[in-house]
């Protein structure tokens, strides 16, 4: 079993910035696909970024230019830099790992981002 502790969430005001962490414990080996995922009130869960082991990276539209994946292989984290928030980025976030042992997908616990405008 892989287990993710996030960290960073808070309140911000539009323009703003805040970085979300992200670190796995337990069964970390073979992680390949590390990434964020928000959930809006009243909408669906939403892939936002994620980064494979070789560090090639995808964003949802909506964020590019504005946030940035990284990980550390050698800690096992993950983090996300978000600048020029917006209100619309007001979500609960939540970190997300493919692979582990048993290999499969994992999910923290998430952690709420406000942005008042």
């Amino acid at each position: 079993q892989v287990q993710l502790v996030e960290s960073g969430g808070g309140l911000v005001q539009a323009g703003g910035s805040l970085r979300l962490s992200c670190a796995a414990s337990g069964s970390i080996f073979s992680i390949n696909t590390m990434g964020w995922y928000r959930r809006a009130p009243g909408k669906q869960r939403e892939l936002v970024a994620g980064i494979i082991s070789g560090g090639s990276t995808n964003y949802a539209d909506s964020v590019k230019g504005r946030f940035t994946i990284s990980r550390d292989n050698a800690k096992n984290t993950v983090s996300l830099q978000m600048n020029s928030l917006k209100p619309e980025d007001t979500a609960v976030y939540y970190c997300n790992v493919l692979g582990g042992v048993p290999r499969g997908i994992y999910w923290g616990q998430g952690t709420q981002v406000t942005v008042s405008s």
